[in-house]
């Protein structure tokens, strides 16, 4: 069994099985001497989709051809642009399409979020966020603490891991929840943790934190374009992410933003800009913001059109494949990794990723406990750079992680199956 787990005749087949096979040739994929890389680091940036370039030479010769015309007339007119990826968006998160936009930056996004639906009062003054969130959204949180004038030593709460390797039950996250309850005013929580990969149940921690009052947000970064998401039906506030990584729009890529529809026509405060106001009397060029109900209403600015561009063509690939599918392939790329891990690479990788699949997504994050008769940290940047050596490419997290993600827009069986055996020829080889 182990044999044929090992076997390019048992890679071959499962991809010939594969029905979303043929979406790998709408990638380009990097070179590494006479092939292609077995590229995994689509948690970082995602590859690149053939059709970007025609989209944005589009916009190129929309601009050449027509300048400031071209918000009005024409194809694909940039006025409202950003609404040539609402619908697809919508479906990839599982939303309406009044509750999402494409803007700004994740960070950017973020902070807008928090202006609206971070307003402490006298007895509720503290966010919540997992111990070891991502440094961007830490600085965003405790900078809008210190801007309002509170201590973040007093209202930054950080729920500490109570797993193995860094992991968080949900009894942990609800008993913080609840001991908190009475002084929360918002919950930040990640879908996937960056550096272990664990998914999380979101429409559990919207429950719980609504039920003791706090309002609730979702750093998505991770998740989106990785797990199909309901986000309407979670009952979320907001949530932000990126588009860069697994939704393969391009390095500083327009990120996304959802609102739920409960706040469509809120009255809570927010940084307002013109492109945020009604459509119908924008251009009265009136002293009063009137803001767009829904998302668009947290717009400033208009929309960077050739930034847009790139996520356009990406997806049209998450249309044509649709959600469902895409998971089911990523539960068998990712589990054919952690089976080739556990029959051949025990004494070598450790797994920190949860091993139910309902609690990760495509991305294994992989601790090196040994080769080459180095241990920790040495053994893991050794093997590293010997993968880089190879064109595989992950990522490295301090202080020890190897971060792999099988994505199933573009990887293979038979990728994964040549990074198990580069992990073997590296073990072998200094031994």
């Amino acid at each position: 069994m182990t044999d044929d787990l090992h076997s390019d005749d048992r890679a071959r087949a499962l991809d010939s099985a594969d029905p979303l096979a043929g979406l790998r040739d709408e990638f380009l994929l990097p070179r590494h001497g006479g092939g292609e890389q077995a590229y995994f680091c689509g948690n970082s940036l995602g590859l690149q989709p053939g059709g970007v370039r025609a989209y944005v030479e589009e916009v190129l010769d929309k601009w050449a051809s027509e300048a400031v015309e071209g918000h009005f007339t024409g194809q694909a007119q940039w006025m409202p642009y950003h609404e040539l990826v609402r619908d697809p968006l919508s479906d990839v998160v599982g939303a309406q399409p009044c509750e999402v936009v494409a803007m700004n930056s994740l960070t950017a996004n973020l902070h807008l979020m928090m202006v609206s639906f971070y307003q402490p009062t006298i007895e509720r003054t503290a966010i919540l966020v997992e111990a070891g969130s991502f440094p961007s959204d830490r600085y965003a949180v405790e900078s809008q603490l210190k801007y309002r004038g509170l201590p973040p030593a007093h209202t930054l709460i950080e729920v500490e891991p109570d797993g193995a390797d860094g992991t968080f039950s949900m009894e942990a996250v609800e008993r913080a929840i609840r001991v908190n309850g009475k002084r929360l005013a918002l919950v930040l929580w990640p879908g996937v943790q960056y550096r272990t990969g664990q998914a999380f149940d979101l429409k559990e921690i919207a429950r719980i934190a609504h039920e003791v009052g706090a309002l609730v947000g979702f750093d998505l970064a991770h998740a989106v374009g990785n797990l199909p998401l309901q986000l309407h039906d979670s009952g979320a506030d907001f949530a932000v992410w990126c588009h860069y990584k697994y939704m393969n729009a391009g390095p500083g890529a327009v990120a996304g933003c959802f609102v739920h529809e409960r706040h469509a026509r809120t009255a809570r405060p927010r940084f307002a800009g013109w492109w945020g106001h009604e459509q119908a009397s924008r251009f009265r060029m009136g002293p009063e913001f009137v803001p767009t109900p829904g998302a668009d209403g947290w717009q400033l600015s208009n929309p960077p059109i050739l930034a847009l561009a790139p996520l356009r063509a990406s997806l049209d690939l998450f249309s044509r494949a649709g959600m469902p599918a895409l998971r089911a392939k990523s539960e068998r790329l990712t589990g054919y990794l952690e089976a080739l891990i556990d029959a051949r690479l025990r004494d070598t990788l450790q797994v920190l990723t949860p091993r139910d699949p309902a609690q990760r997504g495509c991305q294994l994050s992989l601790r090196v406990t040994g080769g080459r008769g180095l241990s920790g940290r040495d053994a893991g940047r050794a093997l590293f750079e010997f993968l880089g050596e190879q064109g595989i490419v992950g990522d490295w997290r301090e202080p020890d992680v190897i971060r792999i993600s099988p994505a199933p827009l573009y990887n293979t069986h038979a990728d994964v199956l040549r990074f198990a055996r580069a992990v073997e020829q590296w073990r072998s080889s200094g031994a």
